[in-house]
């Protein structure tokens, strides 16, 4: 049988094609950073509050993903993408009249709507990006895609900082308010979102027109696996099992350390909330490095090794985010983004290997586990505001990437029989 290669015009058309989704989401998922700060401020918010937005994104995840994985076999990977590119535009639109009734609610409406579509994008994006080309180097490949995530993730805070973040009243302005000027005032910054989010919105729609008149190659499964039956049916395989434990906490430390980074910093290093979206846009800049690197290195390095000895590092990291104070926190949490990097496909990728047709199943509940990222913030909140200390937080981060390295030492290995 003819190997799939991205030689291929038709493969490396939709392979670029399918990229693109990837940066795509990572610019939304990259501007709540800035929106947890801003929506704290405008509505007078507790950290525990402002980690609803990670929450309202996530939860999503949980209750989509199976519809999409039963959209996937159904209709296609097309037409999944399509929906997906829809609700995702959908959702942006939402802001502008979120912004117009100042009601908190309304975002998180708006995020969970955006949330919605990301969860199809991702559940098609991901197996379709690891399956165009040689089976052999599907992780390689995913980590390629999944690079444009982390030019989103550099690219996204520092853009969203100055249009979002600078439209603001000082602390000074607002102590010279009356109580009914300052909530007016606090509640009507929360109108700076609604560009980027009609902005990015259109160009979504724009892109879903250019997949409905796109030929996507069939991705078909080659191998002699019977299909899968159901979702039930997928969890026999317990390289799978593991897959979805450790992309579970993966979610929940990547979602704690880039969404409160802006509060973490600001607090740790006494820096400005400006100053802290730069760092960010530095935390991205090292996750996009670092998932080039990985990449590379994998060439050289089993994947599962690898992981493993990025969360090992990861963890010895958190604990200076911990304990240490002044600049030196910031630049381990820039560090911990740099050894994340390769995490969500590696895992991703692994905990497909060798599926056959029980792959659509089980990329579904991948990314259900992506809920880690609306439980595992607010355990991070919580421990934040009980202590008064946000550095104690890490606490979350580093219990994650211990699960993480049990996954790259042992639980990504499959069964002899297959399961």
């Amino acid at each position: 049988m003819k190997t799939k290669s991205l030689t291929n015009k038709s493969y490396r058309f939709a392979f670029i094609l399918i990229t693109s989704l990837f940066f795509l989401w990572g610019f939304a998922h990259n501007l709540d950073p800035i929106l947890i700060p801003h929506l704290k401020k405008s509505f007078t918010l507790t950290t525990v509050q402002a980690t609803l937005i990670d929450s309202s994104v996530f939860i999503a995840y949980f209750v989509m993903a199976l519809p999409a994985g039963f959209i996937l076999k159904k209709y296609g990977y097309k037409i999944g993408i399509i929906v997906g590119l829809l609700l995702f535009a959908i959702g942006s639109f939402l802001f502008i009249p979120a912004a117009n009734t100042q009601a908190y609610n309304f975002f998180l409406i708006a995020l969970f709507v955006i949330a919605c579509g990301l969860t199809i994008l991702e559940t098609a994006a991901n197996p379709y990006a690891s399956s165009l080309g040689d089976p052999e180097t599907s992780t390689q490949r995913l980590n390629f895609s999944q690079s444009f995530n982390g030019l989103a993730a550099a690219m996204a805070p520092v853009i969203g900082a100055r249009i979002i973040l600078t439209k603001g009243f000082s602390d000074a302005e607002l102590n010279g308010m009356t109580d009914t000027a300052r909530r007016f005032a606090l509640a009507s910054e929360a109108s700076s979102v609604k560009l980027p989010y009609f902005i990015l919105g259109t160009i979504l729609l724009l892109i879903a027109i250019v997949f409905a008149f796109t030929h996507l190659p069939s991705i078909q499964n080659n191998d002699k696996q019977e299909q899968g039956k159901s979702i039930f049916h997928a969890f026999r395989h317990k390289h799978l099992t593991w897959g979805v434990i450790a992309q579970f906490f993966y979610v929940g430390a990547q979602v704690s350390v880039f969404s409160l980074f802006i509060l973490y910093a600001t607090k740790s290093a006494g820096i400005s909330q400006i100053q802290a979206a730069d760092y960010l846009g530095a935390c991205g800049i090292a996750f996009l490095i670092g998932r080039f690197l990985g990449t590379f290195l994998m060439k050289f390095i089993q994947p599962q090794t690898l992981l493993a000895v990025y969360a090992v590092i990861n963890i010895s990291l958190c604990m200076v985010a911990v304990l240490a104070h002044g600049m030196i926190t910031v630049y381990a949490v820039i560090a911990i983004c740099f050894f994340m990097s390769i995490m969500f496909p590696t895992i991703f990728s692994l905990g497909i290997k060798s599926l056959g047709g029980d792959t659509e199943y089980a990329s579904s509940l991948i990314i259900m586990s992506i809920v880690g990222g609306a439980i595992l913030p607010r355990v991070f909140g919580y421990i934040s505001d009980a202590t008064g200390n946000i550095q104690l937080g890490y606490i979350v981060p580093l219990i994650c990437f211990a699960v993480i390295a049990v996954f790259g030492r042992s639980g990504y290995k499959i069964d002899k029989d297959g399961y």
